[in-house]
C-alpha cells in the first residue's frame, strides 16, 4: 500500500538517494542506546532497540523494492527468476562481506564483550559506510531517473501503438 500510494510515482534514483540519507541519522540512534540517553527520557533499552530495528528494516525493504522493480523492467522475458536469484545472492554475499568487515573493524578497535570504550566510534563508522552507495548513484542517471508509474505509462502507450499498428 505505502509503495503503490506514495513511492511508485517517485524516480528510482530519488527513492534510493533519500532512503540512504534518511537511514543515516536513524542509524545514529544506536549512539543514544550506547550512551543510555534513552533511559534519561524514559525509554527502556528493549523498546528502543525494537523500534530502531523495525524502522531501519522497513526502510531497507522500501529501498530494495525499487531495485527489484528496475531489474524486472530491464530483464529479458523468461529469465526473471534467474535475475531475482542473482540479486538475492549478491545481496546475501554483500551482507556476509559487511559482517566480516564489521568483525575486523570491531577487533581492530578493541571492542570486546567486556571493553566498550570504542563502541560509539565503531557504531559511527559502520553507520557512515551506509552512505557509500551514494558514490554510485550517478550510475542510475539513464535508467533510474523515471518512476515506476512513468515506466508503466510508457509501456501502456507502446502497447496501444502496437495494437493500432496491428489493426491497420
Amino acid at each position: 500500500w505505502l509503495y503503490n500510494t506514495y513511492i511508485k510515482t517517485k524516480s528510482i534514483k530519488d527513492i534510493l538517494f533519500w532512503s540512504t540519507i534518511v537511514s543515516f541519522p536513524l542509524g545514529l540512534l544506536d549512539l543514544i542506546l550506547i550512551s543510555h540517553a534513552n533511559r534519561a527520557i524514559g525509554i527502556p533499552d528493549t523498546w528502543f532497540v525494537l523500534g530502531d530495528d523495525v524502522v531501519l528494516s522497513a526502510l531497507g525493504e522500501i529501498a530494495f523494492l525499487p531495485t527489484l522493480v528496475l531489474a524486472a523492467r530491464l530483464c529479458p522475458r523468461g529469465v526473471e527468476a534467474v535475475l531475482f536469484a542473482t540479486l538475492m545472492s549478491i545481496n546475501n554475499g554483500a551482507s556476509t562481506v559487511g559482517t566480516e568487515i564489521g568483525a575486523l573493524l570491531t577487533k581492530s578497535l578493541g571492542v570486546t564483550e567486556t571493553n566498550f570504550d570504542n563502541l560509539a566510534l565503531l557504531s559511527f563508522i559502520c553507520n557512515l559506510t551506509s552512505l557509500y552507495p551514494l558514490v554510485f548513484i550517478g550510475w542510475l542517471d539513464g535508467v533510474g531517473s523515471v518512476s515506476e508509474q512513468e515506466i508503466e505509462e510508457e509501456e501502456a502507450a507502446a502497447a496501444v501503438t502496437v495494437i493500432d499498428a496491428d489493426a491497420d
